[in-house]
């Protein structure tokens, strides 16, 4: 029998399985390890303590030497800033401020501006309820300087087809390197007076015409109804989750492509691209994880997706945004029925950030991994050979030998809704058998769970149609000169 007590407890203190327990408060405070003076505020990593001081230098070094590093903005290059109003993309944004200000040694060369996306509709939000969203998001946007965009989800159901089509590359004379950019760049302001070095941020205001209204409006009655029956229609909420990042990442890309901007920067931290591995992978995405997850993302060809934020964690950028008040705006998830388990996507993160509770280099090791991935897999050199929704490789070689063969859907054709259809070869171009050729293995899971055809966006399925009429047409003028030489023949 055992006897002991105390706070150290006997057979029945702690029952439960070891974790990692917490250590005893010590009562001398801790230096901070990089100036040695000040009291540390923080522990970042194991022994890893920060002054508020070295950590906001710490902290903005890494975002500049991320930049840097990479080399991939050059100055003067106008760059769209997609802000979701969380943590991330709000901290990300405090350090595009400081580092456009004229109190910092080496500034940021490049022309920002901003865009919300309004996802309420979708989020189970009311009407009041987005307004007031937005009018928080709009003076958090005006309290930058930058001009910015305020999206609806409802305007992606009015995006062209050649929104899934990749645009034109630069071409004509070579782009200069970065260091003749540079070069180049701080030469002109010299010629213009600019002694300073600042940036040509007083007339950002007047390349974009903001227009926006005092009072954020919202979309018409009938597209926020358009939309939640498209969301209402696919069958599982992981399949909403993906359905939801591509109609933002269009809407975000079709914005950037009118306005001009040849860069856009997300907010995707270290955390959230180690969940995001994983979940690709549960997804059949494994051979698009460092194009899904790398520092740039070109699959769209004009347009180049940078993640500035993935070497922060989760906790880093918290402290942050706590210890010099960055404001955020905290979007409400998607709603589910099942709270068990709602989504792919929401068990990752529930996995892994248990994990990270008792093993703290769970993230960054899965981070780490993923840094080793090549991005090839991902490269299509012609159009048939792209994803109609995700514009990467078809990765379907072969498929006869995979597990893809059973997921392969064969049925009859589908009524055509909205009359988008005309004749024979259209109403065979909107059965869901015609879409499986133009989808990566990925997607097809995905768009299995997408409900009907008919409530799919607009622009997906005229581009689907323009793809499969031109695959016709193109099988038909290789069958023509079969047929000629048969008579020939006999």
């Amino acid at each position: 029998m055992c006897d002991a007590t105390g706070d150290d407890g006997g057979c029945g203190a702690d029952a439960a399985p070891a974790r990692r327990r917490r250590l005893p408060a010590d009562s001398h405070p801790r230096p901070c390890m990089k100036c040695g003076q000040g009291t540390a505020a923080l522990v970042i990593r194991l022994g890893d303590a920060f002054c508020r001081d070295c950590f906001r230098e710490y902290f903005v070094h890494k975002f500049r030497a991320m930049l840097g590093k990479n080399r991939v903005i050059f100055p003067g290059e106008k760059v769209l800033l997609a802000l979701s109003g969380g943590p991330a993309s709000s901290a990300m944004l405090r350090q595009v401020q400081e580092g456009l200000s004229r109190e910092t040694a080496k500034k940021l060369r490049f022309i920002p501006s901003l865009i919300y996306v309004d996802e309420g509709a979708v989020r189970g939000l009311s009407a009041a309820q987005r307004e007031q969203s937005l009018a928080r998001m709009e003076t958090l946007l005006q309290a930058t300087g930058f001009p910015y965009h305020l999206a609806h989800l409802e305007q992606a159901l009015e995006l062209p087809a050649s929104i899934l089509q990749p645009g034109p590359e630069k071409s004509g004379k070579p782009s200069p390197s970065y260091k003749e950019a540079v070069e180049g760049f701080i030469q002109q302001q010299r010629q213009e007076g600019d002694g300073d070095g600042g940036t040509s941020l007083p007339d950002l205001g007047t390349q974009d015409a903001v227009g926006s209204p005092p009072t954020p409006r919202l979309p018409i009655a009938a597209r926020t109804q358009e939309l939640l029956r498209l969301f209402e229609a696919v069958e599982t909420s992981t399949a909403r989750e993906e359905l939801l990042q591509m109609l933002r990442t269009h809407l975000i890309l079709q914005t950037a492509r009118t306005r001009g901007y040849t860069k856009v920067m997300t907010g995707e931290s270290c955390t959230r691209v180690a969940i995001k591995l994983l979940t690709n992978l549960a997804l059949g995405r494994g051979a698009f994880l460092a194009v899904d997850t790398g520092f740039v993302d070109n699959r769209h060809g004009d347009v180049m997706v940078v993640r500035p934020m993935r070497e922060y964690m989760a906790k880093e950028i918290a402290f942050y945004n706590h210890f010099f008040d960055v404001p955020t705006v905290i979007a409400p998830p998607l709603p589910t029925k099942r709270q068990e388990k709602p989504s792919i996507h929401r068990l990752i993160e529930r996995f892994l950030l248990g994990l990270q509770e008792d093993f703290p280099s769970t993230i960054s090791t899965v981070y780490r991994t993923g840094e080793k991935l090549s991005p090839a897999p991902a490269k299509a050199s012609s159009e048939s050979q792209r994803c109609l929704l995700c514009l990467c490789a078809l990765d379907i070689a072969g498929e006869e030998e995979l597990a893809l063969e059973p997921t392969l859907i064969t049925e009859e054709t589908e009524p055509a809704g909205d009359g988008c259809c005309q004749g024979a070869t259209a109403a065979g171009a909107e059965s869901r058998a015609a879409f499986i050729p133009l989808l990566c293995y990925g997607c097809r899971l995905t768009f299995k769970e997408l409900g009907p055809l008919a409530t799919l966006p607009p622009y997906v399925r005229a581009e689907a149609q323009r793809r499969i009429r031109r695959a016709q047409m193109e099988q038909q003028s290789q069958e023509v000169p079969l047929e000629d030489e048969e008579p020939g023949k006999s």
